[in-house]
C-alpha cells in the first residue's frame, strides 16, 4: 500500500483596508504592532516562512518553510498586503511553490481562492464568474503558473460554483467530509450514502456536472482537522505525525491519502509556536519513513479517481446548517455572547442584494458608453486591480474600449468599475460570521457598500443612499446603544468617508509637521505641490499652499488652495478650497501673512473662517497615523518635561525608596511611579545608545531591584528587539569585520540580559542563512591563524547566545 500525507493551511484575514485609502490603519489592540495584519504575519505567515526544528538541547538544527511542504492557499487580498507590507513573507511564499513544484512531480502546493472570500452559493451567476477568474488572474500574476486547485471560502459549495470552476478550468478543490453525499465506483450503477460524513476521505473523487463537465474533489479528514485547530494535537510535532499515521486503513492495498485542512493561522498565531509542531511532524514522517509527503496535484495525476461522488449542497466546513450562517439566525455563532441573536444578518444581506441590483443596471448602462461588454470588462478589471500605473491603467482602458479615452472619460470608466469593485468586497463572508452587527467585520463590508454608493453618486445622486439607508434601518443591532444599521453607517461609516478635499485637508494640517517633497504619496493618492509658504512666531506656525492632489484609484484630480494654523499644543485648524486662479491663492497667502505677522492670530482665524467657508478641519479630521504621529511630537515638551519632573523625585528619594523596600514596606504610590517612569526612560535611552553599555543597563536594572519598581518589561524587550535586528543586519552586510562581529554579540548578550523574552527570530533568521551559505567557509578560516580563530570563536559564541546549533 502506497502512503500519502497531505497538509492544507487555508491563510486568510478579513480585508481591514480603509476602503478610502486602500491601506490598514492603526489598530491600538494590536499593540506593539501596527494592526493585526502585521500580527499575526508576524505569528503564523512569516513563522512558518522561517519555522524551527529544534535538536535534542532545544537549539535550532534546522530552518524549514513549511510552505514549500504543505498545501496552502493564501487569500488574494491577503497577498496584497503582504506584498507591500511584509515584503519578504511574501517572497518566501512564492518561493515556496517554486520549491514545491521541484517537490511534487511539477505540481505547486499553492493554490487559488475565489477573490474576496464571498459565499458562492448565495452570489448570483455573474458575481461567481469574476471571484473565480479574479481569483485565478491574482494567482496567475503572482505565482507566474495557472492554479490547479481552487479554494472556496468556508468551503462552501453548490453545483452551480463547480460549474464555473470547471468552465475556467480548476481541476478540483477540497471540501468538508460531511459534503459528500453519495459515492459509487466509477462506472458502477449503485450509490453508497456517505451523508452524515462517513465517505473515505483517503481517495479523490469525481464529481460530474449537468454540462457534461467534471471537477475532482477531496474531503479533508474531519476527525483529525478538528483536532489540530480545536484539541491542541499540536502540543506535539510527533504526536501530531502520529495521528495522521494512524489514519490509514492496513486493510486496503491501493494507494491512500491521509490529508487534513485547517485555517493556516492555526500553526502560530491561533496556537503559538504551532508552526514549529508542524515543521517537526513533516519531518518526522519523512525521516521514519511513516508516509510520503505530497500535494493534492501531485496525488491527482499518480492516483486519479475511482470513484464517483455527489455532493450535498448549500453546505459549507463552519455552519452545521449548511450556510445559514451567512443569512439567518442560524445558531451558528462564536459562543461568547448567548444572550444576542444574529437576526441582523437576513435584512443585512437584503440590503446589500438590493444594492447590487440597483447599482449593476447603472454600471451596466453608463459602462456601455465606453465598452461594448461592461461585464466582460468588470472580469478583466483584476489586471488594472494588480497594476495601478498610469501607463498601466490608460493601456488596458484604451484596449477594452478599442480607443483612447479622454481624461474625463478614464475617471467615469474606472469610477464605474470601482463601484463593482466594492459590490463584490461588500459580501466578504466576515461580515456574517460573528456575533454582532456592530463588530468590526460587519462594520467593515458597510463600509464597502458605503463606498460603492458613494461612486455611484455620479449618475444617481442622492437617492441610492438614501433608500440603502431605510434598508438598513431594519437591521438591528443587539446593543441599544448601537440601534440598527442606519446608525451604525451614520455613526462609523459615513465619518470615514474621504473625497479629495478632505485628503487635502489631511495633507494641509501635517503639512505643519512633515517636510513633504513636492511630489508626495498619501495612501492612494499623489499630492503635487505648486506653492508652499511657511510662516512662524514663537510656538505659532502658519502654512499657506497650492497643490494638486490626484487619486492613484480613479484617476480624479483637483487644485486646492490650502492653510493650516497651529496655536500650541493640539489646537490646529486649516481649510482647503479648490483654487480659481493663481492670483486669488496670491491674495489669500498675503492676507493670512500679513495677519499672522502681527501676531493677530484672531485676525487670521477669522480670514481662515471668511476665506474657507467656515469649514475648517482639526487634528480630529487627521487619518489615524498622522494622527497619532503629530500626538507623539506636540506632546514631546509635554512628556520630557514630566519625565524630568519624575527623573528629579526619584534621584531625590532613591535612599528613600530602597530602605523602605529594604524593610519590606510599600512605598508611597508617587515615590513608586517616578521611580518606575525614570528608570523606564534611562533604560530605554541606555538600550537605544550607540555604542551599547553593558554596566549602565546591568546598573539600572539592579536599581529597579533595590528601589522594588516594576518596569514595562514587553516595551524594553521590544526596543531590544529593534536593535538586535538593526545589528544583526548591519553584521550580515559586512560579516568579515570584526569589530561589527563583536558589536553583535555585545547587543545579543545584552538581549538575555533585560526583562521580558526579546524577540530573536530575525538574528536566528540571519545567522542560520550566513551559516547556511557561507558556514563551510567561515569553519575553513579557523585554520588561517590566530586571529582567524578568533573571528569563528566569535561567531560560533553569537551562534549559542541565538540557540543556534553550529
Amino acid at each position: 500500500m502506497e502512503r500519502y500525507i497531505c497538509i492544507h493551511g487555508h491563510f486568510y484575514q478579513p480585508p481591514r483596508e480603509n476602503p478610502w485609502l486602500e491601506a490598514v490603519e492603526m489598530q491600538a489592540s494590536a499593540y506593539p504592532y501596527h494592526d493585526w495584519n502585521a500580527r499575526i504575519a508576524a505569528e503564523s505567515y512569516a513563522a512558518n516562512a522561517a519555522s524551527r526544528i529544534l535538536n535534542g538541547d532545544g537549539k535550532i538544527a534546522e530552518i524549514t518553510n513549511n510552505y514549500a511542504h504543505m498545501s496552502f492557499n493564501f487569500g488574494p487580498t491577503l497577498l496584497l498586503w503582504l506584498a507591500t507590507q511584509d515584503p519578504e513573507t511574501y517572497e518566501a511564499v512564492l518561493a515556496a511553490d517554486r520549491q514545491s513544484q521541484e517537490r511534487f512531480s511539477g505540481h505547486g502546493s499553492a493554490l487559488a481562492q475565489v477573490y474576496n472570500h464571498m459565499i458562492m452559493p448565495l452570489a448570483n451567476e455573474r458575481d461567481k464568474y469574476t471571484q473565480v477568474r479574479w481569483g485565478i488572474a491574482d494567482f496567475t500574476a503572482r505565482f507566474g503558473r495557472m492554479p490547479e486547485g481552487m479554494w472556496l471560502a468556508e468551503t462552501a459549495v453548490d453545483i452551480a460554483t463547480l460549474e464555473v470552476l470547471a468552465e475556467c478550468g480548476i481541476a478540483f478543490t477540497i471540501l468538508a467530509p460531511h459534503q459528500a453525499g453519495r459515492v459509487r465506483p466509477l462506472g458502477a450503477e449503485n450509490w453508497e450514502d456517505v451523508a452524515g460524513a462517513r465517505i473515505d476521505p483517503t481517495r479523490a473523487y469525481r464529481q460530474y456536472l449537468p454540462s457534461g463537465k467534471s471537477i475532482a474533489l477531496f474531503f479533508y479528514d474531519g476527525p483529525i482537522s478538528r483536532a489540530v485547530g480545536f484539541e491542541h494535537l499540536l502540543d506535539s510535532g510527533e504526536g501530531f505525525a502520529q495521528r495522521l499515521a494512524g489514519a490509514f486503513n492496513d486493510g486496503r492495498d491501493e494507494a491512500q491519502l491521509v490529508h487534513i485542512a485547517t485555517d493556516g493561522e492555526t500553526y502560530g498565531h491561533h496556537f503559538r509556536h504551532a508552526d514549529m509542531a508542524l515543521a517537526y511532524a513533516l519531518h518526522y514522517i519523512e525521516q521514519q519513513g511513516i508516509a510520503t509527503i505530497t500535494n493534492y496535484g501531485e496525488f491527482l495525476e499518480q492516483h486519479p479517481p475511482t470513484h464517483e461522488v455527489q455532493i450535498i449542497e448549500d453546505t459549507s466546513w463552519s455552519c452545521m446548517h449548511g450556510i445559514e450562517r451567512w443569512r439567518s439566525d442560524c445558531g451558528c455563532n462564536s459562543g461568547g455572547y448567548p444572550q444576542w441573536n444574529q437576526e441582523w444578518r437576513l435584512p443585512l444581506r437584503a440590503a446589500l442584494d438590493w444594492l447590487r441590483d440597483t447599482l449593476a443596471p447603472v454600471y451596466a448602462e453608463q459602462a456601455h458608453a465606453f465598452f461594448a461588454d461592461p461585464w466582460a470588462v468588470r472580469d478583466q478589471y483584476i489586471a488594472i486591480i494588480l497594476d495601478r500605473a498610469p501607463e498601466n491603467v490608460q493601456t488596458k482602458l484604451a484596449e477594452w474600449a478599442g480607443r483612447a479615452l479622454s481624461d474625463e472619460e478614464e475617471v467615469a470608466a474606472l469610477k464605474l468599475l470601482e463601484m463593482q469593485r466594492h459590490a463584490l468586497l461588500m459580501y466578504t463572508s466576515c461580515g456574517w460570521f460573528f456575533d454582532e452587527l456592530s463588530g468590526i467585520e460587519t462594520v467593515q463590508v458597510i463600509e464597502y457598500a458605503a463606498r460603492a454608493v458613494q461612486l455611484a453618486q455620479s449618475w444617481c445622486g442622492e437617492q441610492v443612499e438614501t433608500e440603502f439607508l431605510a434598508r438598513l434601518a431594519q437591521v438591528k443591532s443587539n446593543l441599544p446603544e448601537h440601534g440598527d444599521g442606519q446608525r451604525i453607517y451614520e455613526k462609523w461609516v459615513k465619518p470615514t468617508q474621504i473625497s479629495l478635499k478632505k485628503v487635502m485637508a489631511h495633507y494641509a494640517l501635517s503639512d505643519l509637521f512633515e517636510d513633504y517633497p513636492d511630489e508626495a504619496a498619501i495612501y492612494c493618492y499623489t499630492v503635487a505641490r505648486n506653492e508652499q509658504q511657511m510662516f512662524s512666531a514663537g510656538k505659532a506656525r502658519l502654512v499657506v499652499g497650492r497643490a494638486r492632489l490626484t487619486s492613484h484609484i480613479t484617476r480624479e484630480t483637483d487644485e486646492f488652495s490650502y492653510t493650516a494654523l497651529h496655536f500650541e499644543n493640539h489646537n490646529l485648524t486649516g481649510g482647503v478650497r479648490q483654487t480659481r486662479s493663481a492670483e486669488e491663492y496670491t491674495t489669500l497667502a498675503q492676507e493670512l501673512s500679513s495677519a499672522f505677522d502681527r501676531a493677530d492670530l484672531a485676525e487670521t482665524v477669522r480670514l481662515l473662517d471668511d476665506n474657507f467657508d467656515r469649514r475648517l478641519y482639526t487634528l480630529s479630521q487627521l487619518f489615524r497615523d498622522e494622527q497619532v504621529k503629530i500626538l507623539d511630537i506636540l506632546m514631546g515638551d509635554e512628556r520630557d518635561a514630566a519625565e524630568a519632573a519624575n527623573q528629579a523625585i526619584y534621584d531625590r528619594s532613591v535612599v528613600l525608596l530602597r530602605f523602605l523596600t529594604g524593610q519590606g514596606l510599600t512605598p508611597p504610590d508617587v515615590l513608586k511611579f517616578a521611580a518606575e517612569t525614570a528608570l523606564q526612560a534611562r533604560l530605554r535611552a541606555a538600550i537605544e545608545h550607540d555604542p551599547l553599555n553593558p554596566d549602565e543597563i546591568k546598573q539600572l536594572l539592579h536599581e529597579a531591584e533595590l528601589a522594588g519598581a516594576q518596569l514595562n518589561d514587553a516595551d524594553l524587550a521590544y526596543r531590544m528587539k529593534l536593535r538586535v535586528n538593526a545589528i544583526i543586519d548591519d553584521f550580515r552586510a559586512t560579516p568579515d569585520d570584526p569589530d561589527c562581529l563583536a558589536r553583535t554579540v555585545a547587543v545579543v548578550e545584552e538581549a538575555h540580559a533585560v526583562p521580558g523574552e526579546v524577540d530573536l527570530w530575525h538574528a536566528q533568521n540571519v545567522y542560520y542563512d550566513l551559516l547556511q551559505r557561507h558556514g563551510e567557509e567561515f569553519r575553513a578560516r579557523g585554520d588561517d591563524g590566530e586571529e582567524a580563530r578568533a573571528w569563528w570563536a566569535q561567531f560560533a559564541h553569537l551562534g549559542d547566545l541565538l540557540g543556534v546549533q553550529v
